[in-house]
């Protein structure tokens, strides 16, 4: 019972956004486009404020810690709203890169916050 309601919301939710991309090839790829852009930004604002702390030490290791934190909570977060029925490819992408994208926020928070 419980599985079949978050199932019946997640395809009221998401339903409208496959008959959009299936309505066209273009929407298809501006979709797809999307999520590849997403990922590359959230990659690359991780990837920069983990640069810009500098080497690991006691302060930064739990900032460390508590991003990829938040990385998991998204990822799990995610498995849980998007449906596994159709399109689980392109929500795979968008998972991940939410999931960046989440930590790479944090990380630059805890950059202004912590290094300024």
């Amino acid at each position: 019972m419980k599985i079949k309601i978050s199932s019946e919301i997640s395809n009221a939710v998401f339903d409208p956004l496959r008959t959009w991309a299936e309505k066209s090839t273009g929407n298809w790829n501006m979709l797809v486009g999307s999520g590849f852009v997403l990922v590359l930004v959230g990659v690359i604002l991780l990837f920069v404020y983990l640069k810009k702390m500098g080497k690991a030490d006691e302060r930064t290791n739990q900032i460390h810690l508590k991003s990829a934190l938040i990385m998991l909570f998204g990822v799990i977060l995610c498995d849980i709203i998007f449906p596994k029925e159709y399109m689980w490819q392109i929500f795979f992408l968008f998972k991940y890169s939410i999931a960046f994208f989440a930590s790479g926020i944090y990380l630059a928070f805890r950059y202004n916050k912590d290094f300024n």
